[in-house]
């Protein structure tokens, strides 16, 4: 089935969430959010320090610091099964691992390709362009 991706694009800047809204960011498996996306979740959305991996208040962390693509794949899966079983969740992704982790649109958004079939994951815009 078709989804209405046009509808289903992450803000570029997010600085409020609705109940429902979880922020999904890129982190560091260590937790340590001093920077970027992880800073304004760790500030704003109830990340915690210490941990980099998975749900925390209105965030869900995806370690993009410690090694290539094919070591950042499985947290990536491990995010698109959780939302997958947590639909009453919407889940705006950032520009996951594209800031300080160095990483390109056209690397860390085929990653997500399944993720695009989930009607409660909205995606950065460049990267249903990128994935379509």
């Amino acid at each position: 089935m078709e989804t209405n991706k046009s509808k289903r694009i992450s803000p570029a800047f997010i600085k409020q969430l609705d109940e429902n809204e979880i922020f999904v960011f890129g982190s560091n498996l260590a937790g340590m959010h001093g920077g970027g996306a992880a800073k304004i979740a760790y500030a704003s959305f109830g990340a915690v320090w210490g941990e980099g991996v998975g749900l925390y208040g209105k965030t869900y962390a995806i370690p993009t610091m410690h090694g290539g693509l094919d070591v950042i794949k499985p947290y990536v899966d491990d995010f698109i099964e959780f939302a997958r079983t947590h639909p009453e969740m919407k889940f705006l992704v950032t520009r996951v691992g594209c800031g300080i982790a160095g990483f390109r649109d056209e690397e860390m958004a085929p990653l997500f390709k399944k993720a695009a079939e989930l009607e409660n994951v909205y995606l950065p815009e460049v990267w249903w362009v990128i994935i379509s």
